[in-house]
C-alpha cells in the first residue's frame, strides 16, 4: 500500500522520508506550488516594524520560510527586534521552522505536542489571554496566485477576528503565494492509478484536494481511500468523492496509526 504525500515539495520530501524509515511505501506527490510573495516590499515593510508587535502569527512553515528569506539586510534579526515580539506557531511543523530561521525557542509559543489539534483555535488557546486592548498582532500567511494574489494574502481569519474582538489589531502580510501545480505526464499517471489501486492520500490541506480535482477534472475518486489531518481537509475529500476518509492528528504516530487501520 503506497502513501501519496501531498504537502508542498519541501514538507512532501520530509514527509516521504519519515514515513519511509517508519516502514511504510511513500511517494510525493505536491499538489501546492509555493511562489515568492506578492508584494516582498510589503514584507520588507514589517520585518523594519517588527518591535510595533506584541506577537507574529505563522500560520505554516512556508509562511516562516517567505518570511525570513525577505528579511531585508538592514533589519534587526527578530529577537534583537525593539520590543521583541513573539512568535506563534500554529503546530509542530512552524515551530521547528521558527527554530530553524533563528528565533531562540524562549520566544516561540504553540500549542503542545500532545494537543488534540494543531490549528488556529489550538494556538489561541495558549497566547488568547494576553491579548487585549493596544495590542498589536501581526499575521503571516499565503495568497492565492490564482486570486490575484494580494500583499495582504488569503486564509482563514478565525484568529484575526479573535484578536480584534479582544481589542486589538491585526495586519496582515503575504509572505509566499500557492499556486496550482504542474503535474507532467508521470505524476498525473501516478494520481490516476492511486484512485482506485489501493494506495492512500494524505492530505493537510484542503487546496491540496481542490488542486487535484483541478488537475484531473474527469476523474472519478469514489475507489480512493484519503487520511486528513483536519475535519475540514475531511469534508473536502468527501466532498471530491473520495470514498474512504479518516481524520488524524498530522503527527506521526497518529498517521501511521490510521495507515495501519486502513490495511
Amino acid at each position: 500500500m503506497r502513501i501519496i504525500v501531498t504537502r508542498p515539495p519541501r514538507e512532501a520530501q520530509d514527509w516521504v522520508q519519515a514515513l519511509r524509515q517508519a516502514g511504510h511505501e511513500a511517494v510525493a506527490l505536491p499538489l501546492i506550488a509555493i511562489g515568492p510573495p506578492p508584494d516582498p516590499a510589503a514584507v520588507q515593510r514589517v520585518w523594519r516594524h517588527l518591535g510595533d508587535y506584541q506577537g507574529v502569527m505563522f500560520v505554516s512553515a512556508n509562511a516562516v520560510a517567505g518570511f525570513f528569506a525577505a528579511r531585508p539586510a538592514d533589519a534587526a534579526g527578530f529577537a534583537a527586534a525593539a520590543g521583541c515580539p513573539r512568535a506563534w506557531a500554529t503546530g509542530p511543523g512552524t515551530h521547528k521552522a521558527l527554530l530553524v530561521a533563528g528565533v531562540p525557542p524562549q520566544r516561540v509559543d504553540a500549542p503542545p505536542a500532545d494537543a488534540p489539534q494543531f490549528d488556529s483555535e489550538a494556538l489561541w488557546q495558549i497566547v488568547g489571554r494576553a491579548i487585549g486592548p493596544g495590542s498589536r498582532v501581526l499575521i503571516v500567511r499565503g495568497a492565492d496566485a490564482a486570486d490575484g494574489a494580494s500583499s495582504q494574502g488569503a486564509g482563514r481569519d478565525w484568529f484575526a477576528r479573535q484578536v480584534t474582538q479582544a481589542g486589538g489589531a491585526v495586519d496582515l502580510v503575504a509572505s509566499y503565494q500557492r499556486q496550482l501545480p504542474q503535474l507532467d505526464a508521470a505524476q498525473l499517471q501516478l494520481a490516476r492509478n492511486a484512485a482506485g489501486d489501493g494506495a492512500v492520500w494524505l492530505f493537510s490541506s484542503s487546496e491540496a484536494v481542490h488542486n487535484l480535482r483541478a488537475c484531473l477534472p474527469q476523474q472519478d475518486w469514489r475507489a480512493a481511500r484519503a487520511i486528513a489531518t483536519h475535519a475540514r481537509i475531511a469534508e473536502a475529500a468527501r466532498q471530491a468523492g473520495f470514498a474512504v476518509v479518516r481524520e488524524s492528528r498530522p503527527a506521526l504516530a497518529d498517521i501511521r496509526a490510521s495507515i495501519e487501520s486502513m490495511q
